[in-house]
């Protein structure tokens, strides 16, 4: 005769789910300022139109300060505070991060 093979023994009693933790929503700060504009490139060429084929008037580089006074399509119109070059960067590399919170 063969020896009787142990099983666990599952129970049948219904398993309570753990109490459901507290939701939070990621939401825009609205009471803080938001984030400065970075370049995220070693270098990016202003030019002196929203159009890669424009003169470059400048380089705007990753350490540079600089402000944005306008948005068209996917280029920023800036002044780097640097030199005082004002110009236009695309937004491929100039880009600012965004700041969410939990409420």
């Amino acid at each position: 005769m063969l020896g009787a093979l142990a099983l666990p023994v599952l129970s049948t009693a219904p398993v309570s789910a753990a109490p459901a933790a507290a939701t939070s929503v990621v939401t825009p700060c609205p009471d803080l300022p938001p984030l400065p504009y970075e370049v995220h490139a070693s270098a990016v060429t202003i030019r002196s139109k929203a159009s890669s084929k424009s003169t470059a008037v400048g380089v705007l580089y990753k350490s540079h300060k600089f402000t944005v006074h306008k948005k068209s399509g996917n280029w920023l119109y800036i002044t780097d505070r640097t030199t005082g070059v004002k110009g236009w960067v695309s937004g491929t590399y100039v880009y600012r991060d965004t700041r969410m919170c939990l409420s």
